[in-house]
């Protein structure tokens, strides 16, 4: 009786390590974009959460500037925000896109947008 010998070629094993490379390169350069995405989330549900989106358009914009200060997200000011009234109730939006290059000419276009209306 003749065993099949089980195992990885060294060539099946280079390739997937390769792949696993691209996969944490590409996965590393988009972390902060992301993360930067849930701050600014986490900032817009703890205004809504604590009545900071009660009041004018300028409080609005400076209580998020005021959190943001702690936060530090680049990618978003208070200014950028997107105030409207509906049904009596401030809606906030926040919407940015990023383009992070990855390697060479390659870049990844990600578009966020977030907001308070339910």
């Amino acid at each position: 009786m003749i065993r099949r010998q089980l195992g990885v070629t060294l060539s099946g094993a280079i390739v997937w390590m390769v792949i696993l490379a691209l996969g944490g390169l590409f996965a590393a350069k988009l972390m902060p974009s992301y993360i930067e995405y849930f701050a600014v989330k986490k900032m817009l549900t703890a205004m809504e959460e604590s009545g900071e989106t009660k009041g004018t358009v300028r409080d609005i914009r400076n209580a998020f500037d005021r959190r943001n200060t702690i936060e530090d997200v680049k990618a978003i000011r208070g200014e950028d925000l997107e105030i409207t009234k509906e049904a009596g109730e401030a809606v906030v939006t926040a919407t940015w896109a990023t383009k992070i290059p990855v390697a060479g000419n390659f870049s990844a276009c990600l578009d966020f947008m977030i907001t308070t209306a339910k």
